[in-house]
């Protein structure tokens, strides 16, 4: 899962579903009563991840690094402000990603917040952090997010689509050994983006 993670720009997670920027809310996160600020949000999920007792921590987001190799807090902000974390946990690649927020800051804070809310689910006894991670890895990738289901990037072209379906069909169609399921996944994220590149 950290197999190709990069600091920037923003690597997000396959499989986790996309906001659109239009569905964006301002949300609460604040420090000392004004705005968070992106430094401020890396320092939270920071202390949360060593609290975690996380390893190899790579924060993903589309605002520039500084020398130290994290986020800027420049004040300009991206167009796409999602963050996704990337990290080892008793050895396993994990990763969480956020793109609810319209400020990359609240966004990295919210990481910050789910973190602290999966630590607690071990300290209170109903589960443990593993099953809350494989209930994440269950979840399929929506058809709405085509260009996860046929591997490819959100600004693929219509000849990518055609490309990426047809190799990947060759691979699991029902005729070669494939599964049902797997290439009506394909079928309906080729429709959808069809329709989203031809609007």
């Amino acid at each position: 899962m950290n197999e190709g993670a990069q600091r920037f720009p923003l690597t997000w997670p396959a499989g986790w579903r996309r906001t659109s920027p239009g569905a964006r809310r301002r949300a609460a996160f604040r420090s000392r009563g004004s705005n968070l600020t992106v430094a401020g949000a890396v320092d939270r999920l920071a202390r949360e991840l060593r609290l975690l007792h996380a390893r190899d921590e790579i924060l993903s987001t589309n605002v520039r690094l500084g020398l130290r190799g994290l986020p800027l807090s420049d004040g300009s902000s991206p167009t796409d402000t999602g963050a996704a974390v990337y990290f080892k946990l008793k050895g396993q690649p994990r990763c969480l990603a956020c793109d609810r927020w319209d400020r990359v800051a609240d966004n990295i804070a919210a990481l910050a917040q789910h973190i602290d809310a999966l630590r607690r689910i071990e300290r209170y006894g109903v589960g443990t952090i593993e099953q809350a991670f494989a209930g994440y890895a269950a979840l399929p990738a929506s058809a709405v997010d085509w260009w996860i289901v046929l591997g490819i990037k959100p600004d693929a072209t219509l000849a990518e689509v055609e490309a990426a379906f047809t190799a990947l069909a060759r691979e699991h169609h029902p005729d070669r050994g494939g599964r049902h399921e797997d290439m009506a996944r394909l079928t309906e994220a080729r429709a959808i983006a069809r329709k989203v590149l031809t609007a």
